[in-house]
């Protein structure tokens, strides 16, 4: 079989990207002309594109606000694309949605919000409940970042902590007809948990936030602690009349490209078999798991799989979920002949470094050995970043203007 693995594996994360971009989802889903404005709003990694995508296909008449991570931006005329920090907020995000919610005063029911939602949302859609400190908002969300809660625990925390997600941002909106053209990031693809769901009725509550507080012993700040145990200003849920007449559109999500990626392996002559585009678990355990299946197979096959691991952070080291998977994978499969592997984020940035994830081959565990690299200290300490750039084993790719969350391919070669 004519097969150059590692390109293969970076051809087939190419199109799960592709099939995700916001050119190739937007246009199709976009609401029929107001009588009034139309207004753009949003926030996540994908937003900048997404609002790109808007102004080609929508012509004039057009205005609005959207905020992206820094090097995520794109060229509009008519939406201003402010940059800001993600994962942790900045003033740069907070400035930029008291903005938007100045944009969105004096609506009428003639009026069209267009609402971009994706990935990265919850940190650059940031501002805090009254009463809640910028800089303590900014350490709890550096504390959920670390202490393993999955995504829909983080996000109910972080609703709970503001005054523009958790459906709060619908309100802003009324009485303008909203519709929220939504990337999902999340195992599940529910709408109110991508980027904490601005602009969707949320179901849970204080009482679900005092519990995941006290899972993760967590030592709150002075003015989050109260606010959550004062538990006044729950979010909008379902009956709540800000979500009369709105559209939720998912546009697109992780099963899409996993689809586009086992399409592309059938091609090559490749089995695909997927298990599942909403994976979660510690980022090393699924690791070791995927290792395990990919030994009790024979190829050529190509075992694909989504979602959204975590990771616990318990040392100093730099990486991010897709190369602490690889680390676990690595360990487990103990320098086995005939599998090859790639885990990268679909955003193109693997936690807080360059990195979109990093490859695994037959011989990158003897090339550890031989440089003097100690796998295990390496996962003891959260260091995958550095372990696969000592062995020049990072995938690069700069922002890909789209965010579905994890991407995994294993090729199970014959033996």
């Amino acid at each position: 079989m004519d097969l150059h693995p590692k390109e293969f594996l970076r051809r087939l994360f190419d199109e799960a990207v592709a099939a995700a971009l916001p050119e190739e989802c937007v246009p199709a889903n976009l609401p029929a002309k107001p009588k009034g404005r139309t207004i753009v709003i949003g926030a996540g990694k994908a937003s900048a594109a997404m609002a790109a995508a808007v102004e080609r296909h929508w012509g004039s008449h057009l205005e609005g606000l959207v905020i992206t991570r820094y090097g995520f931006g794109q060229p509009c005329d008519r939406i201003d694309i402010v940059e800001a920090s993600h994962p942790v907020p900045d003033q740069a995000g907070l400035d930029a949605a008291l903005d938007m919610l100045r944009r969105l005063e004096g609506l009428t029911e003639d009026d069209l919000v267009i609402c971009l939602i994706s990935g990265g949302g919850s940190a650059l859609l940031t501002l805090p409940a009254d009463g809640i400190a910028f800089a303590d908002k900014q350490a709890v969300n550096a504390m959920l970042l670390r202490c393993g809660a999955t995504i829909t625990e983080i996000n109910t925390i972080r609703k709970h902590m503001s005054a523009i997600k958790g459906g709060r941002l619908a309100r802003a909106c009324a009485p303008a007809k909203l519709v929220s053209l939504i990337i999902s990031d999340v195992p599940g693809d529910d709408p109110s948990v991508v980027a904490s769901g601005p602009t969707v009725p949320d179901k849970s509550t204080f009482a679900d936030v005092a519990r995941i507080v006290a899972k993760y012993d967590l030592d709150l700040p002075v003015s989050v602690k109260q606010h959550f145990e004062a538990a006044e200003d729950e979010s909008p849920g379902p009956d709540d009349p800000a979500f009369d007449g709105n559209e939720v559109k998912e546009i697109a999500a992780a099963r899409q490209s996993l689809d586009a990626a086992a399409e592309a392996a059938k091609g090559a002559g490749i089995t695909p078999i997927i298990l599942g585009d909403d994976l979660e678990g510690e980022a090393r355990d699924v690791g070791r798991d995927h290792a395990r299946r990919a030994l009790a197979q024979d190829g050529p096959i190509v075992i694909l799989s989504g979602g959204e691991t975590t990771v616990t952070v318990d040392g100093s080291g730099k990486g991010g979920r897709n190369t602490e998977f690889l680390l676990g994978l690595l360990l487990e499969l103990d320098g086995a002949a005939h599998i090859h592997a790639i885990a990268c984020d679909t955003d193109g940035i693997d936690g807080s470094e360059d990195n979109a994830g990093a490859y695994v081959g037959p011989d990158t565990l003897a090339r550890a050995r031989e440089a003097g690299l100690d796998l295990e200290a390496y996962l003891a300490d959260n260091d995958a970043y550095s372990f696969f750039q000592a062995l020049d084993d990072l995938i690069i790719t700069g922002p890909t203007y789209t965010n579905v969350n994890d991407f995994r391919a294993i090729l199970v070669l014959p033996r």
